[in-house]
């Protein structure tokens, strides 16, 4: 056995200086593409200029057109990589590739923990995915080596204790008991890898691993199982990544973003990882991860800097990730892990609530980057990549406000033949070439458009066209994507630089669950998007009276701001989403040939998220078995503080009902256990006319 160990030690390390190397030449050979194209591009630019950068606001639109043009860049180049891989047969120094099918299927599993952290989302739609997951485990005959967890944040009792209900209700329901568990915070601390490291200290050393989970997460049984045995084979792995697909988009909004990142993320999932290879980033769900490893290494300490940069850090799976890296374990992108989903915020407006929350963790980042220790180059890189996200929404605004200015003083203010910073005894005359400029602007333009016709060409070559509907349909639907994605770029850079901007300033955020169903009112829509509006509208109109050509040159900005609450609305709507794809349009290969973890999943959601005439506090205290479920998971509390804090509680909610008490009482009531025996009391023995005895009389009507 010691024998056979050192040899796959050897062995290990052989593969590990081996994929080293192949890194070290992708990532020079992205850097010189990508630098040289921007070099390239700013040499352009510089001629385009009036005074070829020879005053301070040339100077910063050179360098704001350096940066934003490099960030594009990166990702064109990602995804001509991803193309031609495809096009060879994908990567044969990935995961995947090194062990053979039947390898794979003979590695014993380890005893994994399948864990989902949630935060007051919809409870029934929740747990009817991870119910999905257990059953798609439970065919495949691996059940046995897999434990779940529900690792619950949520602060409101009316939905806490809908969880604790269901979560029940799933034990009877699959016979789970003793493999299913619900564990709630009653300090929430640290956001979700608060939540996660309080599991690991409570629970991780029973497991080798965990395959963490989103509230939107779906994974096939084979997925997880392949996992697993990957990382039984790669002892040097400690995080193990899939890339998801977007599903069960039902608005157009949703419909266009699963549509694109089905299509496009093919290649650009396969570029990056072949670039990032042992180094990828950890995207904190649907993963799978070592977990002696990640508890060693990935302990998150508070940062110590100033405003954002100070407290929990939000943004966590990027940064656990480098540590894992700087601890010498590798982290991997696999895109060959198939049946991977999660879910797209429904409405524009929720994705940027959502973006106004991601924002201000990735800035975070800024500071780990700077000033985080030994980490890799690579997780540098990584960190940076998360922070630019958001960071180039307030520099392309901040170039379109340079760019204005320069209009300004070429129209109004008088020609400055010798401008500061020019030196010499001749004039520096200004010069314009348009056909430079444009010439500029297309190839801008082909580095962010070109991608999406390769992915339609990945298509035909490996034959998926026609599960997106046929190459004329896929073609259509790249089309309207491309639409759709100009009208939102102007929209989502005023919101990320207003989001930018508050979280450098640290103003407050409140976090919430994510909204998956409703639509967008006109009114929300007005209300939201009008500032930015306003300033479009402000911008033409001020840009036509300069000069017609600026005026022209800011419509493709300006018109998608004006219309940005008609289109948040329309985007926001159901049924133009169901029309596009009854006529074929903006489809999916998961719409076409069924995955049974999405099947199961959709038919929990549509069978069991009936109404409850009572919310779920009201059904703790009328319903006799609710009542002692929840009596059995809450705590004793003692006689004394009872006596001092619970018996008023009590006896007001007794009497007035729940609307009587604040959310922070109702939680103290429903976690002893003696008050929730008193209130199922009080309740039954109350007047038909009586708060209560209105709810019991309601129950009764409608069983």
């Amino acid at each position: 056995m010691t024998d056979i160990a050192n040899r796959e030690a050897t062995l290990a390390r052989r593969r590990s200086g081996g994929w080293r190397r192949v890194a070290t030449f992708r990532r020079l050979l992205l850097t010189i593409f990508v630098v040289g194209q921007t070099l390239t591009a700013c040499y352009f630019l510089l001629w385009v200029l009036p005074y070829h950068g020879g005053t301070m606001v040339e100077l910063g639109l050179l360098v704001l057109f350096a940066l934003l043009y490099m960030w594009i860049a990166v990702g064109f180049w990602t995804a001509v990589f991803g193309f031609l891989l495809r096009l060879m047969g994908g990567d044969r120094h990935s995961l995947l590739k090194r062990h053979a099918g039947k390898e794979l299927e003979a590695t014993p599993l380890a005893r994994t923990a399948i864990i989902m952290p949630v935060y007051h989302e919809p409870v029934h739609w929740t747990l009817s995915g991870l119910k999905a997951v257990y059953q798609d485990l439970e065919r495949s005959g691996h059940l046995d080596q897999f434990e779940f967890h529900i690792l619950s944040d949520s602060r409101d009792p009316n939905v806490w204790l809908e969880e604790q209900a269901t979560w029940y209700q799933l034990c009877r329901e699959l016979g789970a008991e003793g493999r299913l568990f619900y564990r709630r915070r009653r300090v929430n601390l640290n956001f979700k890898s608060g939540n996660v490291a309080d599991f690991l200290r409570r629970w991780g050393r029973r497991y080798r691993y965990m395959v963490v989970l989103d509230a939107d997460s779906l994974l096939s049984a084979d997925t997880i199982v392949r996992m697993v045995q990957l990382m039984e084979r790669e002892p040097k792995v400690g995080i193990l990544q899939t890339a998801p697909s977007i599903i069960n988009g039902e608005s157009l909004f949703a419909r266009v973003q699963q549509f694109s990142n089905r299509l496009y993320s093919t290649l650009f999932a396969t570029g990056l990882a072949a670039i990032q290879m042992g180094d990828a980033a950890f995207w904190g769900h649907n993963a799978i991860i070592r977990i002696k490893s990640f508890m060693d290494h990935c302990g998150l300490r508070k940062l110590r800097g100033f405003g954002l940069f100070r407290g929990p850090i939000m943004s966590h799976d990027f940064v656990e990730a480098a540590y894992m890296g700087r601890a010498g374990y590798e982290v991997w992108l696999e895109p060959g892990l198939g049946n991977s989903f999660e879910e797209s915020p429904p409405t524009l407006s929720d994705e940027l609530s959502r973006d106004n929350r991601w924002s201000r963790g990735n800035l975070q980042h800024l500071w780990i980057l700077l000033f985080g220790r030994r980490l890799r180059l690579a997780h540098r890189m990584a960190l940076l990549n998360g922070v630019m996200a958001y960071l180039a929404s307030p520099l392309w605004l901040a170039f379109l406000i340079l760019t204005t200015v320069e209009a300004v003083q070429m129209t109004v203010a008088r020609i400055d033949y010798f401008p500061e910073g020019h030196q010499g005894l001749f004039p520096l005359w200004p010069e314009w070439r348009p056909e430079w400029a444009l010439g500029l602007a297309l190839s801008t333009l082909s580095l962010l458009f070109i991608p999406k016709f390769l992915a339609i060409l990945d298509a035909v070559i490996h034959g998926t066209a026609r599960q997106f509907g046929g190459v004329l349909r896929l073609f259509i639907s790249v089309l309207a994507e491309i639409v759709v994605s100009v009208l939102l770029a102007p929209i989502r850079m005023m919101a990320h630089s207003r989001y930018v901007i508050g979280a450098l300033l640290n103003l407050s955020l409140s976090w919430a669950g994510q909204n998956r169903t409703q639509e967008t009112s006109w009114r929300d829509a007005f209300v939201t998007q009008l500032p930015g509006m306003l300033v479009a509208a402000g911008w033409s109109a001020f840009a036509w009276s300069l000069d017609p050509i600026f005026f022209l040159w800011s419509l493709p900005v300006a018109i998608p701001l004006v219309l940005a609450a008609p289109t948040s609305v329309l985007l926001s709507r159901v049924g133009a989403g169901q029309a596009l794809r009854t006529w074929g349009m903006l489809l999916i290969p998961e719409e076409r040939v069924p995955v049974k973890v999405l099947e199961d999943a959709r038919a929990a959601r549509r069978n069991g998220g009936r109404g409850s005439v009572l919310t779920a506090v009201e059904a703790a205290v009328v319903r006799p078995r609710l009542n002692r479920l929840h009596q059995a998971l809450a705590r004793k509390v003692r006689l004394a503080r009872r006596a001092e804090l619970l018996a008023p509680l009590v006896a007001r909610c007794g009497s007035d009902g729940p609307a009587s008490l604040s959310r922070s009482e109702l939680s103290q009531l429903f976690r002893d256990r003696q008050s929730l025996a008193e209130l199922h009391q009080l309740a039954w023995q109350a007047p038909p006319d009586s708060f209560w005895g209105r709810r019991i009389t309601l129950l009764g009507r409608n069983h």
